[in-house]
């Protein structure tokens, strides 16, 4: 359901608010006195070898789902829907009771009776998947939301530890490749997710929740490959009818 548009929301939001952030940090450093100098602007520069930048990756996503605050929130999320998921299970049991009368007894009804069950699985259908659409993106929304207050506080977090461990670049590798520019990458030896998770966690204040029951809806997003055990969202996404 949402991975799509989620993911794209927070790869735009982490873009700007990065960016934002960063730009900050530009205006806020003075300028060398040497530089601004009239003398040092006549002596010739030192020609010096590039240094190499250290580059991190870190899987927003994960990061913001997998935070204690992330989990806590989605579970509440999950918890909110359940009535709703059970009743779109209910919706889908009853038209696949209707097609399954359809397909073992078409040949004794007669015309008119055909139809009118025809016409009632129709209506039946367009109904449910109306449902299941609006909740999809009720839901998506809510999510969206989520996301977006999360990393709001989370994005600043994000910078000042990459300032602090000497990092000259951040990837967001939320997409796999070819929809993200990142090839490969070692998670082991550049993947700081794991770190900032536990550090937004210490900010936050927010206490690990409880696992959920095991009866819950699984959710719609992919796995997460970076083991932080995030709470993915939750779509209330019952069987697709035949």
């Amino acid at each position: 359901m949402k991975s799509k548009f989620l993911r794209v929301l927070l790869a735009v939001a982490a873009t700007f608010t990065f960016s934002a952030l960063a730009q900050t940090g530009s205006a806020a450093t003075p300028s060398s006195p040497a530089a601004s100098s009239p003398s040092a602007a006549s002596t010739p520069a030192t020609t010096t070898a590039p240094v190499p930048g250290k580059v991190g990756t870190i899987n927003i996503q994960d990061a913001i789902f997998g935070s204690n605050e992330g989990q806590r929130d989605m579970q509440v999320l999950q918890k909110k829907y359940e009535p709703k998921q059970a009743e779109l299970k209910n919706s889908n049991d009853e038209l696949e009771g209707l097609k399954k009368q359809l397909s073992t007894q078409q040949d004794k009804l007669n015309e008119d009776a055909l139809a009118t069950l025809r016409k009632q699985i129709e209506s039946k259908q367009k109904t449910f998947d109306r449902s299941v659409q609006d909740a999809q993106e009720e839901i998506g929304n809510q999510q969206q939301d989520i996301a977006s207050r999360i990393l709001s506080k989370m994005a600043p977090l994000v910078v000042k530890y990459a300032q602090e461990n000497g990092y000259t670049l951040i990837v967001d590798t939320s997409k796999p490749w070819p929809q993200s520019p990142v090839l490969w990458w070692n998670p082991d030896a550049v993947d700081i997710t794991k770190n900032v998770v536990e550090a937004y966690n210490v900010q936050s204040g927010v206490a690990a929740p409880a696992p959920s029951a095991g009866g819950a809806a699984k959710p719609s997003a992919p796995k997460p490959s970076t083991g932080t055990g995030a709470v993915k969202p939750v779509v209330p996404k019952p069987d697709t009818p035949k």
